[in-house]
């Protein structure tokens, strides 16, 4: 063991366990270590394979995301490399498969952990059509779990099921599993979802992508999709308290609050269960109707780009 190491798990150096793990959230980066260690055998099936990024923190420091493995890695960790069309160049992805990879990136204070919706060597096969479900500002956990029982209704009017969980933030992922499709079709089924499930209650939910378009109602996200990432089940947050991405059942979602869930509940709410998985449906075919009428519906980020660039042009002219 390291002489700096206050101790070692799966030849992992574990260092200054006893620090605060950042400003406001009453933990340590033992508790982080601890907690990750406790649901290994949880969250890493929701890793492996994955390029994955995370949100790590310093003390007295913002968080930041971190997708470029760092050159200090160990060898030992697998990567895979990509190319990163936001900032034109080829990044290095951890893969995080098993127990000492998880170690090592808590001993570097990563508390968020985001994998991608593809397997590194499927590139081309998104594994879930994800649904990611935002409460206004000011609002309250119980419209976003109203608003994710309408996602539930529109799955099941199509035949398909989904497993949701809290994000650990404020709102909810639901994440239907899919036979292998094209991107482009997951895409297109992903807003023709969204818009079904808006039809089903309009004064409730929203697919506005422009806030001030959204008016006060729910933001059913359907952007989630090709390269995106989203925040793995049990993966904590970085948030006041420390909550984690944790499954729900549907009967469930309405009685419980993202701030149940924490690093320092969660492993003895899990005991031996493995919710998420067991909550997984099987992979499932896309309806050749919800694909379709996707394609009718533009891309919301184009559609939001383009009208930013319109309104901004008005500003202007007046």
């Amino acid at each position: 063991m390291s002489a700096a190491a206050d101790e070692e798990r799966d030849g992992v150096p574990l260092t200054h366990l006893d620090q605060p793990l950042s400003d406001g959230d009453g933990a340590t980066k033992r508790d982080l270590v601890d907690y990750l260690d406790a649901v290994r055998e949880r969250i890493l099936p929701g890793l492996q394979g994955r390029p994955l990024s995370v949100v790590r923190v310093r003390p007295g420091q913002p968080g930041f995301m971190q997708k470029n493995v760092p050159k200090y890695a160990p060898s030992w960790i697998p990567t895979v490399q990509l190319w990163a069309q936001a900032s034109k160049r080829e990044v290095s992805y951890a893969l995080c498969n098993d127990r000492r990879t998880l170690l090592w990136f808590a001993n570097q204070r990563a508390v968020e952990y985001h994998p991608t919706l593809v397997l590194a060597e499927q590139w081309d096969v998104p594994t879930h059509l994800i649904m990611d479900i935002d409460p206004p500002e000011g609002e309250s956990f119980a419209v976003a779990a109203a608003a994710a029982q309408l996602v539930r209704r529109a799955l099941e009017n199509d035949g398909l099921a989904g497993a949701v969980k809290t994000s650990g933030s404020k709102g909810v992922h639901i994440f239907v599993p899919l036979e292998p499709q094209s991107h482009e079709d997951v895409a297109a089924a992903t807003r023709a979802l969204a818009a079904r499930a808006e039809r089903l209650d309009p004064a409730l939910a929203t697919t506005a992508y422009i806030k001030e378009d959204r008016g006060g109602k729910v933001f059913l996200d359907s952007t989630r999709s090709g390269g995106a990432t989203v925040v793995a089940a049990y993966s904590p947050r970085l948030r006041p308290g420390l909550p984690v991405s944790y499954p729900v059942a549907w009967d469930d979602l309405d009685s419980v609050t993202p701030l149940d869930f924490t690093v320092h509940t969660a492993p003895a709410l899990l005991g031996d269960t493995d919710p998420w998985a067991a909550a997984m449906p099987a992979p499932q075919r896309l309806p050749a109707d919800l694909v379709e009428e996707g394609h009718t519906i533009p891309v919301a980020r184009v559609v939001a780009m383009h009208e930013g660039k319109r309104r901004a042009r008005e500003r202007q002219e007046r």
